[in-house]
């Protein structure tokens, strides 16, 4: 079984098309691979106004 990691990062939600999206950063791409299950728990911490 693989140890347990965790790491905490703060991104500002990006849009593609019509969808949100979360961009990775690089530094993770080798921890990340296709078929990885991850838990992302999401905290709002500011919130901005739509224009």
């Amino acid at each position: 079984m693989m140890a347990k990691k965790e790491y905490t990062i703060r991104k500002k939600i990006a849009s593609q098309g019509e969808n949100s999206i979360i961009v990775i950063p690089k530094l993770l791409r080798d921890e990340l691979k296709p078929h990885t299950i991850v838990e992302i728990n999401i905290q709002i911490l500011e919130e901005t106004i739509s224009k």
